[in-house]
């Protein structure tokens, strides 16, 4: 069974990863914030793509499901912490940070 505290431990654990209040929640953010964790620390709402969300919840519907209206239609999941072993809160919060990174820079074409 996971915790908010595995949830924080885990988070920052990732390269360059800052902790910082967000509404009522605490959120961790690379380039852009990928999980944010609910103030009584039993749920995370997490961003995943769509495919990604669409798997999740339905490998593990007591654990994941998606968030109402645009935000979940984005991939953005809540996680149940205590239906999570730790391994599975890893993998999950180890997705989102991959997708947070910063955009390599594109190299323009070289006319002529």
């Amino acid at each position: 069974m996971a915790s908010g505290e595995d949830l924080r431990r885990i988070a920052l654990s990732l390269a360059g990863v800052t902790e910082a209040p967000h509404f009522d929640r605490l959120a961790f953010r690379a380039a852009r914030i990928f999980t944010t964790l609910a103030g009584d620390r039993q749920s995370a709402n997490i961003r995943f793509t769509p495919e990604e969300q669409e798997f999740k919840c339905l490998l593990a519907p007591e654990a994941f499901t998606p968030l109402k209206g645009g935000w979940g239609a984005s991939g953005w999941t809540r996680a149940e912490l205590a239906a999570l072993d730790k391994a599975e809160l890893r993998a999950a919060v180890e997705m989102a940070w991959r997708h947070a990174q910063p955009k390599a820079p594109t190299r323009k074409k070289q006319r002529g």
